[in-house]
């Protein structure tokens, strides 16, 4: 999953980057508002991370014009300390959760990966695809109960497709958001990680559609 952290303070954003790739997701950084709104309407992101006070266009414009332009990424806010105005304002612009400033890591990454489970249609917090599991909290897979080590950005892919599951996604679909703005290589990459994927799990987990890309199938329970 693809994040977008528009921050202007150095050791903040150097900080959320280090931990968010830590945990597996793609991360891109704009040190101003201005850079943040352009990366954000032209890049695919499941969430951003929208600091308020910004050089150039503050937070709250930079999220008022992506809800003018129609863009619903969710977006969780950084405000000030004791900040119930930012806080209000923040919501009332559109954004859809707020942390106030300082905060706990730990705190900012449950209200990323609750913003990711409500951005869907249905909110496990486990995914599971026949036997797999995968628990994006823990960073964790699993295949008929046994862990199965996946590699970061093999474990990235598979959430991704798993929270789509039963949906064809294609490669470029995928490189947009498991790999940050920085990567410019091709979408062959993609088909590393499927197939290695696939030797792990087993190749019915991910199918390939022809002409399409990939998709994790949808098994329905027996009734």
């Amino acid at each position: 999953m693809r994040i977008l952290v528009v921050e202007d303070e150095e050791r903040i954003a150097d900080a959320l980057r280090r931990g968010l790739e830590a945990e597996g997701f793609a991360v891109d950084v704009a040190a101003n508002g201005t850079d943040g709104l352009w990366l954000a309407t032209e890049q695919a992101y499941d969430a951003i991370v929208l600091d308020i006070m910004l050089p150039g266009i503050n937070g709250l414009r930079v999220c008022k014009a992506l809800r003018d332009k129609r863009i619903w990424t969710p977006i969780l806010m950084l405000t000030a300390k004791d900040g119930e105005l930012d806080e209000t304002e923040a919501l009332d612009t559109g954004a859809d959760d707020f942390l106030s400033k300082p905060f706990s890591y730990p705190v900012l990454l449950a209200r990323i990966r609750a913003l990711l489970r409500r951005s869907g249609g249905e909110r496990p917090t486990v995914l599971t695809a026949g036997d797999v599991e995968v628990d994006p909290a823990t960073r964790t897979c699993r295949k008929g109960g046994e862990e199965v080590k996946l590699t970061a950005r093999e474990l990235s892919v598979l959430e991704y497709l798993m929270r789509r599951a039963g949906e064809v996604v294609s490669k470029p679909d995928i490189l947009e958001h498991v790999w940050d703005f920085a990567y410019d290589g091709g979408d062959n990459v993609v088909e590393v990680h499927v197939s290695a994927l696939r030797r792990k799990l087993g190749a019915a987990v991910v199918e390939t559609v022809r002409g399409g890309g990939y998709r994790v199938p949808v098994v329905r329970t027996p009734a």
